[in-house]
C-alpha cells in the first residue's frame, strides 16, 4: 500500500460557496425532523461541485449522520447499470449491517438485484411491474433504514448515469415521503447538450416541489486569491491572481492548475490551452507514470490495483514507484476504499484519453479486456460481465466482442435493467454481420435468450438467430419503456418472417406488438391479437398457443365477454398446463374465473380464483399475486358481495405493498374505494379513492379513483366537484381503447352529472348513445346502476313541462334494456326492481307495494345507501294515502332514511326526507314524555322489546336465519328488524351494531350465545 503522498494542487482551505453550503445544511436539519430532501448540485467540470459535497459529508458526519457516497461510472462511453445506487447501498451496509438487513428482510432475492451481497435474485418471467418492484422496495429499504438514522445518499457525475439508474432517482424522489433521508446528486452542465439523455430528467425533476436544484457559479477574484493562497501556503502576488483569475475564468480546478504551474515555473497563459497545461502536467511524470496514466484514462472511472497490475506488465516495485509518482504530482488518487486508481479529476482523465492514438486505444482496451477474461476475479462481480463487453467492444474484436455483449445483456436483464439490456442487445446485433459464422454457430439461446419460449427447437442445442436478438430487444424496450423503439424492432422482425414458415415466432411477435399498439395508445391492439389467433390456429399446443388464447381471453373479458372469451380461457388454461407455463396458467385461470362468473356459474368461478390466489401467493409470484388481488375482489363487488371483497382487498394492499407492487396497489385502492362505497363507509372510500389516485403510475387506477370521488361528491350534494372529478375520470381513461368497466361508469357519471344540473337534454342524449352501443355480456354490474340513474332522472322529471316530449321513447328504451339484461345475483335482481319502481313512478303509477318489494329486497344486502334511497321512495309512496298506519310507516321509514343519510354526509337525502317530513308533518325526532330518563341505554336508542332481542342475537354473531329460528319469525322479518336497528344506531353494518352494542354494555356476556358470523 501506498503511504502518505502529498497533493499540494488542493487547497486545504474550503473557500466560498457559503450559501450552497447552508442550503446543504438546512435540508439536512429538515431530514433530520423526518422529511426527506433532495437536491440537484450542477456546475461546470472543475467547478468544485465534489468538493462541496465532500465538505457537506464530513459535517453530516460530524452530526451524527451516515454518509453513502456512490459515483456512477463510466467505461468508454458505457454506464455500468445501477453502479452509485450498488456502490452507496454497499457503503450503507457496511456502516450499518443489522439495520439494512432488517429493513431488507423478505426480499432479499429482489434486492439483489442492486446489492448482490443480499444474495441470488430470483428468476423467472419479465412482467412491466419488475423495475416498479425493484425501484418501490428500494425506496422503501431506505426509508426503513433513514426511520432511525439520519442518511446521507450522494450519487456523482450524473452526467454519465445509465437510464436504471435516471429512473430509479426519479422514482425515489417522487416517491419518498418519510425518513430522515437527503438524496442528492451531482452532475456536468456544461456537458447537457440538447440530446444528452440526462436532459428531459432535469425538466421533470424541475417540476417537482419536492427537488432543489444548486447551480454552482465560478469563483470571483477574491475567492481565487484565497484558493490560490491556500494552495501555495501563502499570500501570492497580486499580479499573479489575477493573471491565474483571467486565465482559469474563475474554474477552481484550473485555478489549481494553474497556481500549481505557477508554483513549478512554469509560464502561464502561454500554453495553447486549458487542455494542453493539464497534458503538460502528465508530461512531466516519469515514462512509467505515464504510461500508467494512460492505461488508467481508458480502464474507467476507477481501475482496481490487480486489474492494472495485469494489464501494465511492469513489475510490482516498477508500477508502485509510477503510481507514487502520479499520486504526488495530483495526477492519481486513491480509490474510495483504497483498492484502486482513479484520476484526482475527470478532467485529466478526459484529456488524456483523447490524446491516445486509435490503434492505442483498441490495444489498452484488448489489453483489460485479456486480463479479464484470464482472471474473472480482478473486478466486482457485479461489473465483470459489462465490462468485459465493453473492453471488447472498444477492441475493435466483433468474434470477442459479440458473446460478451451478450452475456452482458443478460445480466443487465437480470438486474431488471432494460436500458442497459436494450443497448446491448442493439450492440449486439450491430455486431452480428461482422462476427465469424463459426463463433455466431457456437451460441445457444438457452445461454442469451429467454422472453421467446422454445416451441419445436431445442435452446441448447439449437443456434442463436437474429430474430432471438429482436425478440429480447423487443421486449426489454417494452419493459423499459422505450416503446417506439420497440415497436420499430417487431416491425422488422415481422418483415424478415415473412419469407419463414413460422407461424409461432411469427404470432408471439404479433402479441409483442398488440400490448405495444395499446400502451403506446394508439389503438385496442385487437387487429394484431386477432392476426395472432388465426396463425395459431389448428396447431399443437404449445407455450406461445397458450399464450395467445390467453392473450385473447383477457382481451375480450375486459371489453368482448362472452362464450369465445370463455372457450378461448378454458383452452389457454389446457395448453399452459399440458406445456408447464405456470405463469400463463394461472393467469388464464384467473381470466377463466372471471368469465365464468359473468356467464352465472358464480360459485365455480369464485373457486377458480380463490385457488389462483392461494397458489401465487405460495409462490411467490409477484406479477399474478397483484392481479389476483385485483381480480378477484372485483368480481365479488360485482356480484354484490362487497364485506367479502373489502376482506381480500385489505390484504391485497399488505401483499402488494410488501412486495412493492406498486401499480397493482393502486389497482387495488381503487377496488377497495369501490367496495367502502357499497358498504356506506365513505369516508375510507375517499381516502382509498385519493391513494389510488396518488399510487397507480397508469391511467386506469387514477380513472378508477376519480369515478369514485365523483360518486362521493355527488351523493353528498357537491355538484360542481363531482363534474370536476367526472372531467378528470373521462381524460385519463382516454378515447383509444374503449372498455365497459371504463365507458358504462363514465356514462352513469355523466347522466346522474346531467340531471343535478337539470340538463336533462344531454343526460337523455348520454343514455342514447349507451343504449345504441349495447351493454356486452357481464357487464351488469356497470349497466343496473346506469338504467337506474337514468330513470331516476326521468321520474324527478316528471312534473316539468318541458321534460314530456320524449320522455315514452326514453322510457321505452330503459325498459327494453332492463328486459335485457341478466339478473343472476340478488344485488342485481334488487337493481331490476329499482329500475321497474323508477319506470312507475316515472310514469305516475308508482305504488306502495312496488317499492316495498324493493325494500325487502335491499334489507339484505347491505348496502346502507341504497337502502335509504329506497325507503325514502317508499315513505313517500306511502304518504300519498291517508291511513294512520301508512303515516306511522313512512313516519319510521323516513328517521331510518335520514339518521343514515345524515352519518354518511349524504346531503341531497337528507334534505329530500326532511323537506318530506316537514310537507307531511311528521316528526323525525322520536317525541319523548316527560319524566325520569330510563337508565337502560336500550331505551335510549328507542329500541323495542323485539329489536332488543332481535340486537342481542346480532351481536352474538347470528345470521338472520338463525335470529328467525331463535325468535320465531320469518328470515324476512328478522332482516326487516335489522335494518331498523341500523337505523336507529346510525350504524351501516351488523359489526358496527355490535360493537356498540359491547360497547354499551346492552347485553350481559352470559346471554350472548355464540353463533357464525355472517
Amino acid at each position: 500500500m501506498l503511504g502518505p503522498v502529498e497533493t499540494r494542487s488542493v487547497s486545504p482551505v474550503f473557500v466560498g460557496r457559503a450559501e450552497e453550503l447552508g442550503t446543504l445544511h438546512d435540508a439536512l436539519a429538515r431530514a433530520c425532523a423526518g422529511e426527506p430532501q433532495a437536491l440537484l448540485i450542477g456546475g461546470e467540470a472543475g467547478v468544485g461541485k465534489t468538493r462541496l459535497v465532500e465538505e457537506f459529508a464530513t459535517a453530516a458526519r460530524h452530526r451524527g449522520a451516515v454518509v453513502a457516497l456512490g459515483g456512477c461510472v463510466e467505461i468508454g462511453a458505457d454506464g455500468l447499470p445501477f453502479a452509485p445506487f450498488s456502490t452507496a447501498l454497499r457503503a450503507l451496509r457496511r456502516e450499518l449491517p443489522g439495520e439494512l438487513a432488517a429493513a431488507a428482510a423478505g426480499q432479499e432475492e429482489e434486492l439483489a438485484r442492486l446489492l448482490p451481497e443480499l444474495g441470488e435474485s430470483r428468476a423467472g418471467r419479465h412482467d412491466e411491474d419488475g423495475m416498479a418492484r425493484l425501484f418501490e422496495l428500494t425506496a422503501r429499504l431506505l426509508e426503513r433504514v433513514a426511520a432511525e438514522h439520519t442518511v446521507v445518499l450522494a450519487l456523482e457525475d450524473l452526467h454519465w448515469a445509465d437510464a436504471s439508474t435516471r429512473h430509479l432517482l426519479t422514482y425515489l424522489v417522487r416517491t419518498l415521503r418519510t425518513g430522515r433521508l437527503v438524496v442528492l446528486a451531482t452532475y456536468r452542465s456544461d456537458d447537457i447538450h440538447r440530446r444528452h439523455p440526462l436532459r428531459p430528467l432535469l425538466a421533470e425533476l424541475d417540476r417537482l416541489r419536492t427537488i432543489r436544484r444548486l447551480e454552482l457559479a465560478r469563483f470571483n477574484r477574491d475567492e481565487v486569491g484565497r484558493q490560490v493562497a491556500g494552495i501555495l501556503a501563502h499570500e501570492p502576488d497580486p499580479d499573479r491572481v489575477d493573471a491565474i483569475f483571467q486565465r482559469s475564468d474563475g474554474n477552481a480546478f484550473f485555478v489549481e492548475e494553474l497556481a500549481v504551474a505557477v508554483h513549478e515555473g512554469c509560464r502561464t497563459g502561454l500554453t495553447d490551452s486549458l487542455r494542453d497545461l493539464l497534458l503538460v502536467r502528465v508530461e512531466g511524470l516519469p515514462e512509467p507514470a505515464q504510461q500508467v496514466a494512460r492505461f488508467v484514462a481508458e480502464g474507467g472511472s476507477t481501475v482496481e490495483y490487480r486489474l492494472l497490475a495485469a494489464v501494465a506488465r511492469l513489475t510490482e516495485d516498477d508500477l508502485i514507484e509510477a503510481l507514487r509518482a502520479a499520486v504526488n504530482a495530483g495526477i492519481l488518487a486513491p480509490a474510495p476504499g483504497g483498492d484502486g486508481y482513479r484520476f484526482r479529476h475527470s478532467l485529466v482523465r478526459e484529456a488524456v484519453s483523447d490524446d491516445l492514438l486509435p490503434g492505442e486505444r483498441s490495444r489498452l482496451n484488448r489489453r483489460y479486456a485479456e486480463a479479464l477474461e484470464t482472471d474473472p476475479a480482478l473486478v466486482p462481480a457485479d461489473q465483470r460481465a459489462t465490462r468485459l463487453a465493453s473492453y471488447w467492444y472498444h477492441a475493435h474484436d466483433a468474434a470477442k466482442a459479440l458473446p460478451a455483449v451478450l452475456e452482458a445483456s443478460v445480466e443487465a436483464r437480470r438486474r431488471h435493467a432494460y436500458s442497459e439490456q436494450l443497448r446491448l442487445l442493439e450492440r449486439a446485433m450491430e455486431l452480428w454481420d461482422s462476427a465469424p459464422e463459426a463463433v455466431r454457430g457456437t451460441l445457444r439461446p438457452v445461454d442469451y435468450t429467454e422472453v421467446y419460449p422454445p416451441c419445436g427447437c431445442d435452446p441448447a442445442t439449437t443456434a442463436l438467430r437474429h430474430l432471438d436478438l429482436l425478440a429480447e430487444a423487443a421486449v426489454a424496450g417494452r419493459l423499459c419503456g422505450e416503446r417506439e423503439r420497440a415497436l420499430k424492432i417487431t416491425k422488422r422482425a415481422l418483415r424478415l418472417l415473412e419469407d419463414e414458415d413460422d407461424p409461432l415466432r411469427t404470432a408471439w411477435f404479433w402479441i409483442q406488438r398488440s400490448r405495444l399498439v395499446q400502451r403506446l395508445a394508439r389503438g385496442d391492439g385487437w387487429q394484431e391479437i386477432a392476426t395472432a389467433q388465426e396463425l395459431v390456429r389448428g396447431l399443437p399446443p404449445s407455450e406461445v398457443h397458450a399464450e395467445v388464447l390467453a392473450t385473447v381471453a383477457h382481451w375480450s373479458m375486459l371489453r368482448e365477454p362472452g362464450a369465445e372469451a370463455l372457450t378461448a380461457a378454458e383452452r389457454a388454461v389446457e395448453y399452459a398446463r399440458m406445456v408447464g407455463a405456470d405463469e400463463i396458467e394461472s393467469n388464464a385461470r384467473l381470466t377463466l374465473g372471471g368469465l365464468m362468473v359473468e356467464a352465472g356459474q358464480t360459485e365455480a368461478g369464485l373457486a377458480h380464483m380463490y385457488e389462483v390466489r392461494d397458489e401465487v401467493v405460495a409462490r411467490g409470484l409477484a406479477a399474478v399475486v397483484g392481479r389476483s388481488h385485483v381480480n378477484l375482489p372485483s368480481t365479488l363487488e360485482g356480484i354484490g358481495r362487497s364485506e367479502e371483497a373489502v376482506t381480500i382487498l385489505r390484504e391485497g394492499l399488505r401483499l402488494t405493498s410488501r412486495m412493492g407492487l406498486t401499480e397493482a396497489e393502486g389497482w387495488v385502492r381503487g377496488n377497495l374505494a369501490e367496495s367502502l362505497i357499497s358498504l356506506g363507509r365513505w369516508d375510507e372510500a375517499a381516502e382509498a379513492a385519493v391513494s389510488a389516485q396518488r399510487q397507480g403510475q397508469t391511467a386506469a387506477p387514477y380513472g378508477s379513483g376519480a369515478g369514485s370521488l365523483a360518486f362521493l361528491a355527488l351523493a353528498r350534494g357537491q355538484v360542481s366537484e363531482a363534474a370536476r372529478h367526472l372531467a378528470e375520470a373521462r381524460a385519463s381513461y382516454g378515447p383509444h381503447d374503449p372498455m365497459p368497466q371504463h365507458d358504462l361508469p363514465i356514462s352513469c357519471l355523466t347522466i346522474a352529472v346531467a340531471a343535478a344540473e337539470d340538463r336533462l337534454a344531454d343526460a337523455r342524449a348520454e343514455l342514447a348513445r349507451t343504449l345504441e352501443s349495447g351493454f356486452p355480456l357481464g357487464t351488469q354490474r356497470y349497466a343496473w346502476p346506469l338504467l337506474l340513474r337514468a330513470a331516476t332522472a326521468e321520474a324527478d322529471a316528471r312534473a316539468l313541462p318541458a321534460a314530456r316530449e320524449g320522455r315514452e321513447q326514453v322510457l321505452g328504451g330503459i325498459l327494453c334494456a332492463v328486459k335485457r339484461l341478466t339478473t343472476h345475483v340478488p344485488v342485481w335482481l334488487a337493481h331490476e326492481q329499482w329500475v321497474r319502481a323508477e319506470l312507475h313512478r316515472a310514469e305516475g303509477r308508482s305504488t306502495p307495494d312496488t317499492w316495498s318489494d324493493v325494500v325487502t329486497a335491499f334489507e339484505t344486502l347491505g348496502r346502507p345507501y341504497d337502502l335509504a334511497r329506497v325507503r325514502y321512495r317508499l315513505a313517500e309512496s306511502l304518504l300519498t294515502g291517508s291511513g294512520d298506519d301508512e303515516r306511522d310507516r313512512a313516519t319510521e321509514l323516513l328517521r331510518l332514511a335520514h339518521s343514515v343519510a345524515r352519518h354518511l354526509g349524504a346531503a341531497p337525502l337528507a334534505d329530500a326526507a326532511t323537506a318530506l317530513a316537514r310537507r307531511a308533518r311528521l316528526p323525525l325526532a322520536p317525541v319523548t314524555g316527560p319524566g325520569p330518563a330510563s337508565a337502560d341505554p336500550a331505551d335510549a336508542l328507542r329500541l323495542t322489546t323485539r329489536e332488543r332481542d332481535v340486537l342481542r342475537l346480532v351481536a352474538a354473531g347470528h345470521t338472520n336465519r338463525r335470529i328467525a329460528e331463535e325468535l320465531f319469525i320469518s328470515p324476512k322479518t328478522a332482516s326487516v328488524h335489522v335494518s331498523n336497528i341500523l337505523g336507529k344506531l346510525g350504524v351501516s353494518g351488523r359489526g358496527e351494531a355490535a360493537a356498540v352494542a359491547h360497547r354499551l354494555g346492552l347485553f350481559p356476556a352470559e346471554t350472548l350465545l355464540p353463533g357464525s358470523a355472517r
